[in-house]
């Protein structure tokens, strides 16, 4: 993923295989079939993504649009995350689930270091896009309240098994055609907070939307095109919240032992507790979705979003805007109230 210098272990094939087995089971149309895994072997057999299937990112760089993309990653979130959380769970059944993916540690450990902890402090592997994004770079570095927001992501990271994510949902780890959209590599997969996958994909999103102006020319402004990833971005979220509660209203008299019905026995009380807990999911995924953001800036691994964008000033620009309503989401995340606030914030750091 970054080189021979940082290897992953191989037993992060199992946890791919099982993720991709219980997913599919949740969501079999967004997820790949396994035929077969070799635990010895390390090898996954598994359906063979046809083209013109290609990797999200590539199509985003090229100004493609998927009219069924936010219908479909919001299908994939609500589902993957509802069914594997204690909304629909026993607390048995879950803390079994919890204690197969402890073992995929190192991974978890990975994701700590490179999303949570070196941006923030001098590290041998980060690098950003010299010497435009210096003072950028240090300004993270020195900026204390971005520090105590990003410990307590980390904390709720580390601490909070909520739902079995796929822990890397950014644009490279979707394939897409305009009418087909399968998530593949959940090899980072563990019980985490759900916000860490729905912010992941999204902050991806607003990745690609900073990075447009890096394509732009005399033939195609990327105008129109940005205006369908802002669209992506207010559908994706409003879908999953929609999908998601819907999953919960289906099952709240169910095996799910979060909110039991003989306590939380009205529709009053079950409609505050269901604002609370879409409120905090809210604000996980604009905090996770920043932090992830802010790493593909001044981390160790970068998007190709930006890379490809040659013209090193230009890119620059393109990166401190992104990184700059990066800094805003995460510090200030419990300020937003919808996602249409969230999309006004991007118009102003893009105006």
């Amino acid at each position: 993923m970054i080189g021979e210098s940082w290897p992953l272990t191989k037993e992060r094939a199992y946890f791919e295989a099982v993720a991709l087995k219980e997913h599919g089971g949740f969501c079999p149309e967004h997820v790949p079939e396994i035929y077969h895994f070799d635990r010895t072997m390390s090898l996954i057999g598994m359906r063979y993504l046809e083209p013109p299937h290609i990797i999200l990112r590539k199509g985003l760089i090229s100004g493609i649009e998927y009219p069924f993309l936010a219908d479909h990653m919001s299908d994939y979130m609500a589902k993957t995350l509802f069914f594997t959380s204690l909304l629909y769970r026993s607390t048995t059944e879950h803390k079994r689930a919890v204690a197969e993916f402890c073992g995929n540690m190192e991974l978890c450990r990975h994701t700590e270091k490179v999303v949570f902890s070196d941006p923030y402090k001098v590290s041998e592997y980060n690098r950003w896009t010299s010497p435009y994004l210096d003072h950028d770079a240090e300004a993270v570095r020195e900026d204390n309240i971005l520090k105590l927001e990003v410990a307590e992501l980390k904390s709720k990271f580390s601490e909070r098994a909520q739902a079995l994510v796929h822990g890397d949902l950014h644009t490279g780890s979707v394939m897409v055609t305009r009418d087909s959209t399968q998530v593949i590599d959940p090899e980072f997969a563990f019980y985490g907070p759900m916000g860490f996958d729905v912010g992941a994909f999204i902050g991806n999103l607003i990745l690609a939307f900073f990075a447009q102006n890096g394509y732009a020319d005399q033939g195609n402004d990327r105008k129109s095109y940005k205006e369908w990833i802002l669209k992506t971005i207010e559908d994706t979220w409003n879908l999953f919240h929609q999908k998601f509660t819907s999953l919960w209203d289906e099952h709240k008299d169910g095996s799910g032992e979060a909110y039991l019905p003989a306590i939380y026995n009205n529709s009053e009380l079950q409609k505050l507790i269901q604002e609370k807990y879409m409120k905090e999911l809210f604000h996980d995924t604009l905090g996770f979705g920043a932090a992830k953001m802010i790493r593909r800036i001044v981390g160790v691994a970068h998007v190709e979003d930006f890379e490809s964008i040659r013209e090193g000033s230009i890119r620059a620009d393109c990166e401190r805007r992104a990184l700059e309503l990066a800094k805003t989401l995460l510090k200030k995340r419990r300020e937003f109230l919808t996602i249409g606030e969230v999309i006004s914030a991007i118009r102003h750091v893009q105006s």
